[in-house]
C-alpha cells in the first residue's frame, strides 16, 4: 500500500504519523499521547519559523563540502543550526518533567542530551566560523561523544537504571552482564552518528526521526509498565518536534538542523532505548539510520583494505552515505527521501508486529 503511494510528501507523512498516533491513543485509552505530539508539533512550527528569521539575520549559513554531489552546491546559502529550535524546547520540557517527577532516570537523561546538543552546536559554529563543512575534527567530536555517553552509562548502571539483559521478547532475553557497558556506549554514540550521517538530503533525517520516535514511543507503551509511560510521552513529543521542523526542512529545505539537531536526536533515541530496555526494537526501527552508517563503514573499510593490498583503493558505492550513491545514479533527491520514509514506516510496522508475536 505504502509502496504504491506516489509523491509521499511532508503532508502525507504528517497525516500518516498523526493518524497512527490517534489510533494508538485510542487503543491505550489515553489521549495525552496525541496531545503532547500535537502540542510540540505546533511549538516546533513556531520556534522554527522564528528561528529561521534569527538565523538569516545572524548569517548562519550552511557550507557544502566540494567533494559531495555537485547539485548540492546550490544549498550553500541555506540557513543551518536549526536544531537549536528543535532541541531547546525539548530540553525545557524534559527539565520540567524531571523536576515534577523527581525521576533519577530523567535526571541522568537531561545532561546527556544537553551534552550532545553542545557538541553539535560547537561543531556547527566552528564550521560556519571556518567557512568549511567540518567544524570539530572527527576525533574531537567522537571523544566528546564517548565521554558524555560513558558518564551517563556508568551513573545509570551504578543506580541499576540500565538492565544488563537485552530483551528480544517476553520469553527471550540475552544477559550481557558487564558487557552491557560498552554495548550501551556504542548504542548512544552509534545512534547519534547514524542520524548525523543520514542528515544529508532535505527532510531525510527529520522525517525518519519523526517516524522512529513514534515507533519507539509505541513499543514502550506495549510493555504495559505505567512507570515508563513518561518515555512514550517524550518520544511522541519528539516526533511532533521533528515533523514540525520538517515543514521547513522538506525539499527544497529552507533550513537545516545541522549537527546541533542530528547528534542530539540520535542521543535521545539511544538513551531512551537503554533506559526502557528497547534496544532490540530500536535497532529494527532505525534500519535506515543504521544502513546509512553501515554504508560509510563498508566504503571506508573496503577502500583502506584494497589500497593496502593493491596500492589503489577501490569503492563499493559511488559515494557514501548510501543516499549519495542513489543520487549519483540519477535518482532525484525527493524520490530517495520519499522511498526512505516509506521503508522506515515499514520497519516500524515490522518492529511492532515482531513485538506482538515474539
Amino acid at each position: 500500500m505504502i509502496g504504491k503511494i506516489k509523491g509521499f510528501n511532508f503532508k502525507l507523512l504528517l497525516i500518516t504519523n498523526t493518524f497512527a498516533l490517534i489510533v494508538t491513543s485510542y487503543l491505550f485509552n489515553n489521549f495525552i499521547f496525541i496531545g503532547s505530539y500535537t502540542l510540540f508539533f505546533f511549538i516546533s512550527l513556531f520556534t522554527t519559523k522564528i528561528g529561521l528569521k534569527i538565523i538569516k539575520k545572524l548569517n548562519l549559513l550552511q557550507n557544502i563540502r566540494t567533494e559531495g554531489p555537485s547539485n548540492h552546491l546550490k544549498k550553500s546559502k541555506t540557513p543551518t543550526m536549526g536544531g537549536i529550535f528543535m532541541i531547546i524546547p525539548f530540553l525545557i520540557f524534559l527539565l520540567i518533567i524531571t523536576i515534577s517527577l523527581s525521576s533519577l532516570k530523567l535526571f541522568f537523561l537531561l545532561p546527556t542530551v544537553f551534552g550532545f546538543f553542545l557538541t553539535g552546536f560547537l561543531d556547527d559554529y566552528l564550521s560556519i566560523k571556518n567557512k568549511e563543512n567540518t567544524g570539530l575534527k572527527t576525533k574531537e567530536k567522537f571523544t566528546l561523544q564517548i565521554i558524555i555517553s560513558t558518564i551517563f552509562i556508568l551513573l545509570a548502571y551504578d543506580k541499576n537504571l540500565i538492565d544488563p539483559s537485552i530483551i528480544i521478547s517476553g520469553s527471550w532475553e540475552i544477559n550481557m552482564n558487564i558487557f552491557i557497558l560498552p554495548i550501551a556506549i556504542l548504542v548512544i554514540v552509534g545512534m547519534s552518528n547514524s542520524v548525523n550521517l543520514t542528515d544529508g538530503l532535505d527532510g531525510l533525517a527529520a522525517g525518519c526521526s519523526g517516524i522512529v520516535f513514534y515507533g519507539l514511543g509505541t513499543e514502550i507503551l506495549m510493555k504495559q509498565q505505567p512507570e515508563l509511560f513518561v518515555y512514550s510521552i517524550i518520544c511522541y513529543s519528539m516526533s511532533g518536534i521533528c515533523l514540525g521542523f520538517l515543514k521547513y526542512n522538506s525539499y527544497p529545505a529552507k533550513i537545516f538542523m545541522g549537527d546541533t539537531g542530528s547528534l542530539s536526536i540520535g542521543a535521545i533515541l539511544g538513551s531512551i532505548a537503554l533506559l526502557t530496555n528497547s534496544v532490540f526494537t530500536l535497532f529494527i526501527f532505525s534500519g535506515i539510520f543504521l544502513l546509512e552508517s553501515l554504508s560509510v563503514i563498508i566504503q571506508v573499510g573496503f577502500f583502506k583494505i584494497t589500497k593496502k593490498l593493491f596500492y589503489k583503493g577501490q569503492r563499493i558505492f559511488l559515494m557514501a552515505p548510501l543516499h549519495h550513491h542513489f543520487e549519483l545514479q540519477g535518482v532525484s533527491e525527493q524520490k530517495i527521501v520519499e522511498n526512505f520514509w516509506k521503508i522506515n514506516i515499514l520497519l516500524v510496522i515490522l518492529g511492532i508486529v515482531l513485538k506482538i508475536n515474539l
